[in-house]
């Protein structure tokens, strides 16, 4: 049978684009070898990591203890069995919600692994080795990354994990090394800190989260080691073990360092390897990543489209489902408005890190006069409430506009907040938005007021 449109990969980008073709009146197939549905956002990713982080912050108390001190426990002995009950029931109602939605669309999926044939047919093979063939008029390559696994580290799934096998340790550990400052080994070794487990953070480069403001990363280093954790930047791993009592990860300063459990989680890799895409004549680069148009998401086969983390940064799944919508409409000759430039960067770790628009180093870089306006949280009176006592919001403002160029926040509630500052860089928004506007009271919201007055009152009027 042919196809309008050929999906391979059910996770953000993939749904959002089967979706898209289906409202066009298209017929669409969802090939995906997983068990169920979603990808790796649903199963191994975004929707377990940020599960994971909201359970250990509820049964932790972590958020009260501001109030009630370092020592307060909701739950006295958190169990693994506690993180995965939830995490359980939250994956089983994505995967309703998404098998759900197919079915509304008369979307069509099936379990296989996809290989090119030629521009306009692939084989499916199912896991019991059944062997079909489907040609397609458009095809979406969404097969998302997996982690990167290099040959000298010795993954063993007792002592030494990658991000996709944190989720199937069988008890917490005692102690924890994180090899990779990126975004996935951040949030596990805050998330694992907030458990009261001793982690150890290790990175080779001199800084973590490199596309961050500077100001909003150095509070955020000061946090983790406020609350014990060990940072290691600017340390070269020489050589990684796995032994019976303890993983252990020498530096090549000579130094080593010795946990119960260590987390390999320096990048991952393109999902790319089965897919025949040599017959086609699309390349991948070595980190398994497929080049695209970035306005139409076209490989260098016209009718063969990439979307999601495999084209590489920003690897969001919030970007990943709009460039999804993007490459369907694209792809049946609907005409959409150019996108803005700027969207927002959501770090879930502990605590979070949100942050939209222009970093204060690429202000100065730009060479524009600007003043930057700052809230801490635990100067309003929703922060008093909560028992927040760090935190903060930071506001950057182009003098002679006098617009937004840049919101960044990192505490409680950042990713949700950020969507204030998108707003207001997108419509082209200035100080003035944030001084004349009332915002409810007491909110965490209300920073904005105070970062605002704070720029105007040195802007001038």
């Amino acid at each position: 049978m042919d196809y309008d449109m050929l999906v391979i990969g059910s996770g953000p980008s993939g749904r959002r684009a089967a979706v898209q073709s289906a409202k066009l009146g298209k017929s669409v197939l969802v090939v995906d070898r997983g068990r169920r549905l979603g990808g790796v956002s649903v199963h191994t990713g975004t929707i377990p990591s940020k599960t994971l982080r909201e359970t250990v912050l509820n049964l932790s108390g972590w958020r009260e203890r501001g109030f009630y001190g370092r020592g307060y426990r909701v739950k006295q002995d958190i169990s693994v069995g506690d993180l995965i009950e939830r995490l359980h029931k939250t994956l089983d109602h994505e995967v309703e919600v998404l098998q759900h939605q197919f079915m509304r669309n008369t979307v069509k999926s099936a379990r296989a692994a996809v290989k090119f044939l030629g521009p306009n047919r692939v084989s499916l093979t199912s896991d019991n080795g059944d062997y079909s063939e489907v040609g397609f008029a458009n095809a979406l390559v969404a097969v998302g990354t997996i982690p990167h696994r290099p040959h000298d580290v010795p993954f063993d799934k007792t002592r030494v994990f990658d991000s996709d096998e944190m989720l199937e340790l069988d008890r917490l550990p005692r102690t924890l090394t994180v090899i990779g400052g990126g975004v996935i080994g951040v949030e596990y070794a805050t998330i694992f800190s907030a458990l009261d487990v001793p982690v150890t953070l290790v990175e080779p480069r001199n800084s973590i989260l490199d596309f961050v403001d500077r100001e909003i990363v150095d509070d955020f280093i000061h946090q983790m080691r406020d609350r014990g954790m060990t940072i290691r930047l600017g340390s070269a791993v020489k050589e990684i073990r796995s032994k019976p009592e303890a993983a252990e990860v020498e530096l090549a300063d000579g130094r080593t360092i010795r946990s119960e459990v260590l987390l390999y989680a320096a990048g991952r890799t393109g999902n790319v390897g089965s897919l025949g895409l040599d017959v086609v004549g699309i390349e991948a680069d070595s980190r398994g990543r497929i080049k695209v148009d970035p306005q139409t998401f076209q490989t260098s086969v016209p009718n063969i489209y990439a979307a999601g983390d495999v084209i590489g940064f920003p690897s969001l799944a919030s970007t990943s489902m709009e460039q999804g919508r993007v490459a369907a409409c694209h792809a049946f000759g609907v005409t959409l408005q150019p996108p803005p430039e700027t969207f927002p960067y959501g770090i879930y770790a502990v605590p979070e890190i949100s942050t939209v628009g222009q970093s204060e180093e690429q202000v100065r870089q730009s060479g524009g006069a600007y003043e930057v306006g700052v809230a801490r949280f635990r100067e309003t009176s929703r922060g008093h409430i909560m028992g927040v006592d760090t935190g903060f919001l930071k506001l950057l403002f182009s003098i002679e506009t006098r617009r937004l160029l840049g919101a960044h926040i990192v505490g409680e509630g950042a990713t949700e907040l950020i969507h204030i500052g998108q707003a207001v860089i997108n419509l082209g928004g200035t100080v003035d938005f944030f001084v004349n506007n009332t915002f409810n009271y007491p909110t965490l919201a209300e920073a904005y007021k105070i970062a605002g007055l704070d720029a105007w009152n040195r802007m001038g009027r």
